[in-house]
């Protein structure tokens, strides 16, 4: 079978050995993506703005592998504070309002860095 991925390109992709997806087939799946930058979290303390980079950049990666955040059927959310479920969700829900892919959200407790406050896995399947 042949795979295809998208490499990540911060200090955390070289260190770890990890691409921000694989594709294996007609299946995607997108590794745990923060709105990390150079220099720390984006949106330090704003987990609405956090998801709503990470949705970005799942959408880039998926891109890149010739699919779309339409074609997502799971998504794992992983939050510093569950305090931000309403935050996160609302981002998510503005996504994936007319997709609903299956999701899980759970708190985490921390994540690679302390600044971050949400992380979200997915997995897309395209059709045949």
């Amino acid at each position: 079978m042949k795979r295809a991925r998208v490499d990540v390109n911060n200090k955390w992709g070289a260190a770890i050995g990890y691409s921000r997806a694989v594709r294996a087939g007609n299946i995607i799946v997108v590794s745990g993506t923060s709105a990390s930058g150079p220099d720390g979290a984006l949106h330090p303390g704003d987990a609405e703005q956090q998801t709503i980079v990470v949705l970005q950049r799942i959408g880039a990666a998926l891109h890149e592998l010739d699919a779309s955040i339409d074609d997502i059927v799971e998504t794992r959310i992983f939050l510093r504070n569950m305090s931000d479920w309403e935050a996160v969700g609302k981002a998510h829900g503005s996504v994936f309002g007319a997709i609903r892919p299956a999701t899980t959200m759970v708190q985490a407790g921390a994540l690679i860095d302390e600044s971050l406050l949400v992380e979200i896995a997915a997995t897309a399947i395209l059709a045949s």
